[in-house]
């Protein structure tokens, strides 16, 4: 059965999106999300913390449930068995990490993509009903066309070959990492540095001129002021990780002073 993909959806008709991130493979915060009427997207962060092959289909459930569109952002290896196996449990679109060269630009395309454009193929897994076949082979084919494929541009060499990489026929949208980058040019930490804002602003217009959706990771909607008046239109805001630490940080500051003027 075809489920609308709403972050494409979005990227068809030249829409803004707005998604969030989450660390914690929890279904019910992507059920939270959901709830809200906010976002178009919740992006697993499978790269920061644990998870089993399960928690692909939960989360996927959830967001289903609660009308939203599905992303995972997955390490670098082994992404071709990850990307396929988060397809498979219903995770409509995928960020790759570590993003180095056009041979990596390629690689994660065909990961995403079905027989013969890439490796995807027909099985008996959640996107088919399993056994029962709720949805044919050509439906699984427009499944994979669908998937959003976004790179993680991050790394010194991706930003030098960044033309070559965003010429790769099915990249969709790239995400500028500064902390990364930062560490890929000897400057680890300093994400205010010329060098790391320099290749910030390449990444964003390189990617406007030639049709790849720039997306901003931000922590306020204010946040969002400069990069729209880049030219940026897909935003994602916060980590529940960093939302959380925030919240107990300030508030337990707050509680702590007053209990000291007891």
């Amino acid at each position: 059965m075809l489920r609308e993909n709403r972050l494409r959806e979005l990227l068809r008709k030249g829409e803004p999106s707005i998604g969030t991130r989450i660390v914690a493979a929890w279904p019910g915060l992507v059920e939270m999300i959901g709830y809200t009427g906010v976002y178009d997207y919740v992006e697993f962060l499978s790269e920061y913390g644990p998870y089993t092959l399960y928690d692909f289909d939960n989360l996927a459930r959830a967001a289903e449930l609660v009308g939203i569109s599905s992303m995972i952002k997955i390490d670098q290896e082994p992404r071709v068995y990850l990307a396929e196996r988060a397809l498979m449990a219903g995770i409509q679109n995928v960020l790759f990490a570590d993003i180095r060269t056009v041979e990596d630009a390629e690689l994660a395309v065909r990961a995403v993509r079905a027989e013969p454009k890439g490796v995807n193929g027909f099985r008996m897994d959640r996107r088919i009903g399993y056994g029962a076949r709720i949805a044919s082979a050509e439906d699984v084919v427009k499944m994979c066309e669908d998937a959003v494929v976004a790179f993680m541009i991050e790394k010194k060499s991706a930003v030098e070959n960044l033309e070559e990489i965003l010429s790769v026929d099915g990249v969709d949208m790239v995400q500028f990492g500064p902390a990364d980058y930062s560490l890929s040019i000897g400057l680890p930490g300093q994400y205010s540095h010329p060098k790391v804002k320099e290749a910030e602003l390449k990444t964003i217009k390189t990617a406007l001129k030639m049709d790849v959706a720039p997306r901003a990771e931000i922590n306020s909607p204010k946040d969002a002021k400069r990069y729209l008046e880049l030219g940026v239109r897909h935003f994602s805001l916060g980590t529940d990780a960093g939302i959380l630490y925030n919240w107990w940080k300030q508030n337990g500051d707050e509680l702590k002073k007053i209990l000291s003027k007891i």
